[in-house]
């Protein structure tokens, strides 16, 4: 991309055009009408970009132009371009270096890359290397009562510094005074499938979304698996999706939803994927946090006021097989659990129990009616 001396401005702010929420983007030189009109859902009129709100995220506009233009965005309220300069210590030699080469997920690597900093910018003014197992008890300490951490991040947090020390350094196993504390035993959200159609009749606007939400139910995936579907894993002729090196590096199948092949064929037809199947740009997929904030638009507009996030539709995919008689076993492996007590936590929230197994999403939508 073209970086000007003399850069052009942009002005964002808020507009809507014929009842729909968009970025209005002014902008004063032409030559950033090319970059533009590459937007995703972009409408070009004149001096101007109209980019769609539900999907607009700042942070990512602006790493993409911050180069080329000087960015006004004074005018969008409730937007942060991006987060201020991580002014935490760099990470230890030879830490991330490790994490990649025990092939940890890149969930893993951000979450425990970001917990370590956490802890070297709590003892900043030490050498790593010497702080002393009581002084780490008294940090996780700190964090338990002053920062009420969940029992999950309290555990997440002792496995990244546990990591630095055993795996990268190679000292013995240390142990904490600090209990690993017990994950509560919550239930999982899960929505009706009424509220789920309602949510799918609103996305429908937009095929590529429908599909999205469509397989994040129909196959029970995490949000992480569908943006990493290829489309050589969708297998129509055995109604199969194949997820590749899903959660604990395993491969699975999982169900296709018959009546949503005719909308993945429609979407193929129309958007041509190349890379993965569910592209922003060529080569490019969709980010969770585009897919969220479109998940949550649809379910507001649909009227639903639960707390909607994607894995929400994956919880809804277990529970309903199990309330239409689906064998427990089968659901496990359908989900990729490792252990069947993971799995065991939807029988709680089941209703009633059915027979003959079949994606859920086949009751919503028929195989001869057009959504």
């Amino acid at each position: 991309m073209e970086i000007y001396q003399n850069k052009p401005r942009i002005k964002l702010s808020p507009t809507v055009r014929h009842g729909r929420k968009f970025i209005e983007v002014s902008f004063d030189h032409d030559g950033l009408r090319l970059p533009l009109s590459k937007e995703e859902g972009v409408q070009l009129v004149g001096g101007r970009a109209y980019l769609p709100e539900e999907s607009f995220v700042l942070a990512e506009f602006f790493d993409r132009y911050v180069k080329m233009a000087f960015i006004d965005y004074s005018a969008i309220k409730g937007y942060t371009p991006r987060k201020e300069e991580d002014s935490r210590p760099p990470l230890p030699a030879g830490y991330l270096e490790k994490l990649r080469q025990v092939r940890y997920s890149d969930h893993t690597v951000r979450v425990y890359t970001g917990y370590f900093r956490d802890f070297q910018e709590h003892f900043r003014e030490r050498e790593v290397k010497a702080i002393t197992s009581d002084e780490i008890n008294g940090y996780l300490l700190y964090l338990i009562r002053e920062r009420n951490i969940s029992s999950c991040q309290q555990n997440q947090r002792i496995n990244a510094i546990k990591f630095y020390y055993e795996k990268v350094l190679g000292q013995e196993r240390r142990c904490y005074k600090v209990n690993r504390a017990k994950r509560e035993k919550t239930l999982p959200d899960v929505l009706s499938k009424e509220e789920i159609k309602r949510i799918l009749d609103v996305a429908a606007k937009d095929l590529r979304f429908f599909c999205m939400f469509s397989i994040l139910y129909s196959a029970g995936l995490r949000i992480s698996e569908l943006l990493e579907l290829k489309p050589g894993d969708i297998n129509e002729s055995r109604n199969l999706i194949r997820v590749r090196q899903g959660k604990g590096k395993k491969d699975r199948y999982t169900l296709l939803s018959r009546p949503l092949m005719k909308k993945l064929t429609e979407y193929n037809r129309l958007y041509k994927p190349k890379v993965w199947l569910f592209e922003r740009r060529p080569g490019e997929p969709f980010t969770e946090s585009i897919v969220s904030k479109r998940l949550k638009a649809a379910a507001q507009e649909a009227g639903i006021t639960k707390r909607i996030y994607p894995h929400l539709l994956r919880h809804s995919f277990a529970t309903h097989l199990l309330e239409q008689g689906t064998d427990i076993k089968i659901v496990k492996e359908l989900m990729g659990h490792n252990n069947i007590k993971t799995t065991e936590r939807y029988v709680h929230i089941a209703d009633t129990y059915k027979s003959n197994i079949k994606s859920p999403l086949d009751d919503l939508i028929m195989e001869d009616n057009e959504v």
